[in-house]
């Protein structure tokens, strides 16, 4: 299940926000990326003895590429300064159960300032809401929004179907000054606040950070095994739902390609027909883009008109899209490919972001 390795930091590379990047040298004399959370194990420097989690890494499985810091064992941190033996600084333990389990304090618990106010919130008073599949999706979505709405405080929920840590996402970093904030919900963690579920989530997004507009969508790395159901983006479907029982306006961010080799996924992606089609059982507003290429759009067209039963399908006008997309304050990405290498891609994410904006009005 784990396979481990001890080495020696040899470089400490390039930090984020709450991640720091290393070169470790094993006894062997091979070397290995890795990265480590300050947060969770201290900060690493050259000469540290390190223990890693190497297997994802040595599988070659999405993990960015980096074995995983789970100790400096002879340089412990420190316990951290609002450490206590009760829960007045927090309770709220995520990644439940496995050795690196942190303590928090979550924005929906007693010993929170913002308790009281979650306690009573039951809605989120019809704020519009992206939902999308994969954390690639993020900055584009966020491009869309901007590129009608700049002055929208816009706030991002990280799911717990890829990385738990938000820590992780040097995308996220690089979008901390466009954000309103970053909740993160479930097993999740590292956010600016962290929410128990998706719904405390929501309800902290509309009534602490003030938010106009949220996006909900995974951490990097998320799981798809080629099957209908296992893949962790069928969360998506259940996002659409917890936003409309809290009285929102759930907006879908389809995932749409015609560059990516599986044919699942050309056109719209399996991962988008089966959380929208099957497991949402509230309607939403699904945005496709003008302007995709003929022959895209006519396959889109195809494979959401089983969807209109329940849902809304909308086109919206891509004008000034790709040059927001361009403007992003952080590069695009999705499965290696870029904004050009994947146009139809972001400009869907951006598309949906802008008809979110304009529910705004």
């Amino acid at each position: 299940m784990v396979r481990w390795r001890s080495g020696t930091v040899t470089t400490v590379r390039r930090r984020w926000a709450g991640a720091v990047e290393l070169d470790v040298e094993l006894p062997d004399g091979a070397r290995m990326r890795a990265l480590a959370y300050p947060a969770l194990v201290g900060d690493p420097e050259p000469g540290d003895r390190v223990l890693l989690n190497a297997g994802a890494l040595l599988m070659g499985l999405g993990t960015g590429g980096y074995a995983l810091v789970v100790a400096l064992p002879d340089r412990l941190p420190a316990d951290p300064p609002q450490a206590v033996d009760n829960r007045d600084a927090g309770h709220l333990v995520k990644a439940r159960y496995t050795p690196l389990q942190p303590i928090l304090l979550g924005v929906d618990e007693e010993a929170s300032p913002h308790h009281a106010r979650l306690a009573t919130a039951e809605s989120i008073d019809g704020m519009p809401v992206v939902t999308a599949d994969l954390h690639s999706a993020l900055p584009a979505v966020l491009a869309g929004v901007h590129a009608d709405a700049p002055r929208a405080r816009v706030a991002y929920l990280l799911t717990d179907g890829g990385a738990l840590p938000a820590w992780f996402s040097r995308t996220l970093a690089g979008l901390a000054g466009h954000l309103a904030g970053t909740v993160t919900v479930g097993q999740a963690f590292g956010g600016d606040l962290e929410a128990t579920t998706l719904h405390s989530g929501l309800l902290a997004a509309r009534h602490v950070l003030d938010a106009d507009l949220a996006i909900v969508a995974q951490g990097p790395g998320n799981l798809g095994t080629g099957t209908r159901w296992g893949f962790s983006g069928v969360a998506v479907g259940e996002a659409v739902n917890a936003v409309a029982t809290l009285g929102g306006r759930p907006v879908g961010s389809l995932r749409v390609s015609d560059a990516d080799p599986r044919p699942r996924h050309r056109g719209v992606s399996h991962h988008s027909l089966t959380a929208y089609g099957r497991v949402a059982l509230a309607p939403a507003e699904l945005v496709v883009p003008d302007g995709l290429d003929p022959d895209l759009t006519a396959a889109v067209t195809a494979a959401l008109a089983p969807l209109a039963d329940r849902h809304r399908i909308v086109t919206v006008p891509t004008d000034g899209l790709d040059a927001a997309l361009r403007a992003s304050p952080v590069g695009l990405s999705t499965m290696g490919r870029g904004l050009d290498a994947d146009h139809a891609y972001f400009l869907t994410a951006a598309a949906a972001g802008r008809y979110a904006a304009g529910l705004l009005d």
